[in-house]
């Protein structure tokens, strides 16, 4: 029990030492790091999504690419989709592209898509005509495709000393390497808890 406490109190004094360090008066923020590759991996697994259009065409999305964005601090996301079904005579292949914020879920410790916003859906050999018609159904197959979908989940493991400091996923930070979340004070008893920022 009190080699437990030992080891519990010198993770604790490390981590102090580490946010203290640096120039004097500055204190760094303890942070956790996504990087880019596992963000890819995550999102991956979701594809290949299937979405019928009123059933005349089915839309197909593969796995996208992602591009961090950290001017605007959001993700994007591009991904290569085919329209096939009896309303067409044959599949077309198209490319489908949307940017999303990311915010933290408490309740299961993850890193999740949102404020979805479309950008294209395109597909170069249909007319014009149709592929403006299909362009109108990119809101809702961003929705099914991506909305609330899981980027990255946190283990016990991961926030087991921040926990143990009072503290708790704050601030989410898109940067050139991947995802820096911040962490901050937990609210006290009956003070209501901030929502996680983009």
């Amino acid at each position: 029990m009190k080699r437990r406490l030992l080891i519990t109190l010198t993770a604790w004094l490390a981590w102090a030492l580490a946010a203290c360090s640096g120039a004097p008066g500055a204190r760094a923020q303890p942070s956790y790091t996504v990087s880019a590759e596992q963000l890819q991996q995550a999102v991956a697994r979701r594809f290949p999504l299937r979405y019928p259009v009123g059933g005349l065409l089915d839309l197909t999305l593969q796995a996208p690419r992602l591009r961090l964005l950290p001017e605007q601090n959001r993700l994007n996301a591009e991904m290569p989709v085919e329209a096939a079904g009896p309303a067409l005579q044959r599949s077309h292949a198209g490319s489908f592209e949307v940017d999303f914020a990311l915010r933290y879920e408490a309740s299961d410790r993850t890193i999740r898509a949102y404020q979805l916003r479309v950008h294209s859906l395109n597909f170069p050999s249909l007319p014009p005509a149709a592929s403006e018609l299909l362009n109108s159904y990119g809101p809702a197959l961003a929705e099914q495709a991506l909305r609330e979908v899981v980027l990255h989940q946190l283990r016990p493991q991961d926030l087991a000393l921040a926990d143990g400091l009072g503290l708790q996923p704050g601030s989410i930070t898109v940067t050139a390497k991947g995802l820096v979340i911040g962490f901050v004070p937990k609210p006290r008893e009956g003070e209501s808890a901030a929502p996680a920022a983009p």
